[in-house]
């Protein structure tokens, strides 16, 4: 596989959780961000986003309830 075929290829699922992971915590670089624009689905994007939020907060929320106890 080349780097031509990389850039035409839709990004799969891990891609997706990856770039969304990478853009939450301002970290994506820059040939990703261009991958996601390019070839990416703003529908995935926002279902994973909205799926990270939701995980994230209620690890947070359970992180500060076991040390409150």
């Amino acid at each position: 596989m080349t780097d031509s075929d990389d850039d035409t290829k839709k990004p799969g699922l891990i891609a997706v959780i990856g770039s969304v992971i990478s853009a939450a915590f301002g970290v994506q670089s820059s040939k990703n961000r261009e991958r996601d624009f390019t070839h990416g689905r703003f529908r995935n994007y926002v279902i994973t986003a909205i799926i990270f939020v939701g995980v994230f907060i209620a690890t947070v929320y359970t992180i500060v309830q076991i040390v409150l106890k």
